[in-house]
């Protein structure tokens, strides 16, 4: 049934693919990506330090139910995160330190909930990481209905089954599978490029002209 399901056989990207973008930070990632397609401010960084990569097994959930994030736990295969869609809901926190642990024995290496989650005494002491927008003591329900391995949007950023999870502490970005040999070509030439800066400013040598010509061109006064 539409609305309530469990899909199955999604692609996931390739480990190669994913262990490359696992070096780049997500700042330079997101410049790659029009800077249109990261989950913006909302969801950040709960755990204490470290990054995040791997691919998505998405959930969709109805605010305050966390019965499908359940059976996502059950279903994570080694390198998957699993990625959920609860709307920015901050009622009732979603996921806590038992779902996290079972996640983990199962090979999942991170969460990332557009919703609140609790017991960020071990959350926030830990280096496994886990995004959300927002911490709330009280529980969740386990009714229903969701759904798993379907697309998803969080602020705008969508996310199919098995597309790349980036995260790091200035927080998440997916990566679309389909693009993502694009994506990373793109990346690493600004990481080159940014590397080249990084010497020139130690040199004092940092040409600073375009400043200046931008703002005449712009009609700034007093340039």
């Amino acid at each position: 049934m539409n609305g309530f399901r469990v899909a199955h056989g999604h692609e996931r990207a390739e480990a190669s693919m994913v262990e490359a973008f696992s070096k780049i930070p997500t700042a330079i990632i997101s410049d790659n990506l029009s800077r249109l397609v990261a989950a913006g401010p909302t969801v950040r960084p709960m755990h204490r330090e470290g990054s995040l990569a791997g691919t998505a097994v998405t959930v969709k959930t109805r605010p305050g139910d966390n019965l499908l994030i359940h059976k996502a736990a059950d279903m994570v295969q080694p390198g998957d995160v699993i990625v959920v869609d609860a709307g920015g809901d901050l009622t009732n926190a979603l996921i806590g330190e038992l779902i996290i642990s079972h996640a983990r024995t199962r090979g999942c290496v991170g969460f990332v909930v557009n919703g609140a989650v609790r017991d960020m005494d071990v959350i926030s002491a830990d280096t496994f990481p886990v995004y959300g927008a927002g911490v709330n003591h009280r529980g969740p329900y386990k009714d229903g209905p969701g759904e798993v391995n379907v697309p998803i949007s969080l602020d705008g950023m969508i996310i199919e089954p098995g597309d790349i999870i980036i995260g790091d502490m200035d927080g998440v970005l997916c990566v679309p599978k389909a693009d993502a040999a694009r994506v990373l070509k793109l990346a690493r030439a600004q990481e080159e490029k940014e590397r080249s800066i990084q010497k020139a400013i130690q040199l004092s040598a940092w040409d600073r002209t375009w400043v200046d010509e931008t703002l005449k061109a712009k009609g700034c006064a007093g340039v």
